[in-house]
């Protein structure tokens, strides 16, 4: 990974970008799924051009597993570009209800066309976009408020888009995530990769839990003491993000023969605690002012 530019299948995605711009004729507004975890690297610029002049509500997703500070310098960026944010999390339900009220305030010209047209009771149609795993199914399922889309905690598991009615009237079109063709900045594709945006299997685990240690220890490294009982962080302050890795592994009793670490079970624990927020609530990027 180090030094490589990840390539997503780009012949795959162009389609979808085609059949995405072909779907926003029909739709009245967007939501656009953020993780609230990386809101910079989970944005698709691809995606973002394709939503100029779209009514649109950009959700943070996965609220509720990133940094509260955050969040709120989070929503104070994206309203001070002129954008409509709101915190949610499609697991817990956390911010749902505010999708549809914000929607109709979003729209409140066109409704009230529609309403002197006598056209009241009219479904709003949306499509709902963002990058592989970072939610949309779950949060249709909210949404509908039954399993009409399949969710899985894996990417790509949306293959094509689908029309989904919900109670509160509106009628969503699922989209499948859809990730850029290639990644030039490095610290993007690794925030992806630290969130499980792209395939595990494409990259290396070690070099990546190294990573994220490197990005932990810089911007948590009070959570990440106390997690791995580490004790003084400056202890290690000449130690490479490797070797911390190695000390964590030490500590949890990864070992194999001759008192050797299990680095390879050591970087699996240490991404699937970071993705289930067992380290703490983390956010690992902040927006520019901040």
């Amino acid at each position: 990974m180090p030094g490589e530019t990840i390539q997503w299948f780009p012949g795959h995605m162009a389609r979808t970008r085609r059949q995405i711009a072909e779907d926003l004729k029909q739709v009245d507004a967007c939501l656009e799924l953020l993780d609230a975890r990386i809101p910079a690297s989970s944005r698709n610029p691809e995606i973002t051009k394709l939503l100029a002049g779209k009514p649109s509500l950009t959700l943070l997703n996965k609220s509720s597993l990133a940094d509260p500070a955050a969040n709120d310098a989070w929503l104070t960026y994206f309203r001070s570009c002129g954008q409509t944010p709101l915190l949610i999390d499609s697991v817990t339900g956390e911010g749902v209800g505010r999708i549809t009220p914000a929607l109709r305030t979003l729209l409140a010209d066109k409704l009230a066309r529609w309403e002197e047209r006598g056209m009241v009771g009219r479904r709003i149609k949306v499509m709902i976009l963002g990058i592989p795993n970072v939610g949309k199914s779950t949060l249709i399922n909210r949404l509908v408020g039954a399993k009409k889309a399949k969710a899985e905690d894996r990417p790509g598991v949306t293959r094509e888009s689908q029309w989904v009615l919900t109670k509160t009237g509106l009628n969503l079109l699922d989209t499948p995530g859809v990730l850029w063709p290639k990644f030039e900045d490095r610290a993007t594709g690794e925030s992806l990769a630290f969130t499980g945006a792209i395939k595990d299997e494409i990259l290396d685990t070690e070099t990546l839990a190294a990573a994220l240690v490197g990005r932990l220890r810089r911007m948590y490294p009070a959570l990440l003491s106390e997690r791995y009982k580490l004790g003084d962080m400056a202890e290690y302050d000449g130690v490479g993000n490797f070797e911390l890795l190695t000390a964590i592994g030490r500590k949890r009793g990864f070992l194999v023969s001759a008192g050797e670490v299990d680095t390879e079970r050591c970087a699996l624990m240490l991404l699937d605690e970071f993705r289930a927020a067992k380290i703490g609530r983390i956010t690992i990027e902040l927006p520019p002012e901040a």
